[in-house]
């Protein structure tokens, strides 16, 4: 019988380290699930805390720099190492007061909120005449009649890729065609007269105009109006402005790697949300999960070889601004792996996963852990605008994925508040976090790079 000859390599590996990881972790996977769900609202309790205490949290808000002072004392509290607040400039757009008001074919108030970036209007505000189209192509058919009116894209919610250019891009369409303003439906999939705020941009190519957002109810009315043949007017009000650029601060605590603290799991969400509402789901929940897992590991006094980081980034709303300054700020120090929750802390499916092809097999391994919570799907891509910048350099990345039924009815609305959150779904987001976290952080080697 001829003998295969082992390569030296594999004969000089420990044997811990021949094992499969999810063989090698299952046991303190398992003892990490089960102390995260012993207290099914410790951290909902925390989360709620956080928000209530801080209320809304736009950019160059004092609420922001409130709530990121209550984090970074909570933080020192819980004898998280290392906490602190690194600088980042962010943008300074202040809604002030706004309003609209229809005058025909009957009076009414119009529930409102200006488009995040947008200008106001003239102080004694803008009065025309509503056109609805129903998109950027039925705009174009209908340019002609745009001409000193208000347009307002009546577009359905399909999915917010394809809804949301017309809260992007709305603006600069209805502009260039002639129109004094530019509205959109609340792009959301579930009404209650609830607008929904975000984003707007403009092109220096064409006039600014004020743009808001209305309700996905008051926006259909006015386009059965209109089909009807009856004319809307309204008048809207806005004293919206953008200021100059003001200091804050990404938050940050570690839990410091026993044996290579220099390599680093970071993860997180953003502390700042939309003026309206108090910004739970999105994204202090995304914040809490990764901090309530590092509290939970140093609670079962399980240190991993790398050190875990826990990250409030700033300003991911309206700019983006706080996850290019910690690229900056961080780009020669090794991460393993970076892991965002941004889409709402409701019930886990699992995480998607940038990386390379051999870092994903022990991705999905470490995710048939979490398969007891129904947490252990490995999607074909993940990351997020925060880690972004940081991946751009070759740094895998991961989004957690949850139950995405709800998000969208709260998202940028005064309704994301606390008690749309199940306590016990936002604990099973925190084990989700510290199992994964963990378990990359204590491998033998980081994950490893190359094409994904």
């Amino acid at each position: 019988m001829r003998l295969r000859l082992l390569p030296l390599a594999f004969l000089a590996a420990p044997l811990a380290a021949q094992q499969p990881v999810a063989d090698r972790y299952r046991d303190v996977a398992n003892r990490i699930m089960d102390a995260a769900m012993a207290d099914s609202s410790r951290a909902w309790n925390r989360l709620a805390a956080f928000v209530d205490y801080s209320g809304p949290r736009l950019a160059g808000s004092a609420n922001l720099e409130r709530g990121i002072d209550w984090m970074l004392a909570e933080m020192t509290k819980d004898g998280l190492a290392n906490v602190r607040g690194e600088p980042a400039m962010v943008p300074h757009w202040v809604r002030g007061r706004e309003s609209i008001a229809m005058t025909q074919p009957r009076e009414a108030d119009v529930p409102m909120l200006g488009l995040g970036g947008s200008i106001g209007t003239p102080a004694g505000g803008i009065t025309a005449e509503v056109l609805v189209v129903s998109n950027f192509d039925d705009l174009a058919k209908r340019a002609a009649e745009a001409k000193g009116k208000i347009v307002l894209f009546d577009v359905p919610f399909t999915d917010y890729g394809s809804t949301v250019r017309y809260r992007g891009a709305g603006a600069v369409a209805a502009a260039r065609v002639g129109a004094v303003a530019a509205l959109v439906r609340a792009v959301g999939p579930y009404g209650m007269r609830t607008p929904h705020t975000g984003a707007m941009q403009y092109d220096s190519t064409v006039t600014r105009i004020p743009a808001a957002a209305i309700t996905m109810e008051d926006a259909m009315m006015f386009h059965r109006m209109q089909d009807r043949g009856q004319k809307v007017v309204v008048t809207v009000h806005m004293d919206a402005q953008t200021l100059p650029d003001s200091p804050s601060r990404n938050a940050m605590g570690e839990l410091v790697g026993r044996d290579k603290p220099r390599e680093i799991v970071a993860m997180g969400g953003h502390s700042d949300s939309w003026d309206v509402g108090t910004g739970a789901m999105d994204d202090a929940g995304g914040i809490v999960v990764a901090w309530e897992a590092i509290n939970l590991l140093k609670r079962l006094g399980l240190t991993p070889r790398r050190t875990l980081r826990v990250v409030g980034w700033v300003n991911e709303e309206n700019g983006g601004r706080g996850g290019a300054a910690y690229r900056d700020a961080h780009k020669d120090e090794p991460h393993a792996l970076l892991i965002e929750s941004d889409a709402g802390v409701f019930a886990p499916s699992g995480f998607g996963f940038t990386g390379s092809d051999s870092a994903r097999a022990i991705i999905r391994q470490i995710g048939t852990l979490l398969s007891r919570i129904n947490a252990g799907t490995i999607g074909a891509s993940g990351g997020g605008a925060d880690i972004g910048p940081l991946m751009g350099t070759g740094v895998p990345g991961m989004g957690l994925d949850v139950d995405g039924t709800r998000y969208f009815w709260y998202h940028h609305a005064p309704a994301d508040t606390p008690d749309k959150l199940s306590p016990a779904d936002v604990q099973k987001c925190v084990a989700a976090f510290a199992v994964m976290a963990y378990i990359v952080a204590d491998l033998p080697e980081m994950l490893p790079r190359g094409t994904p």
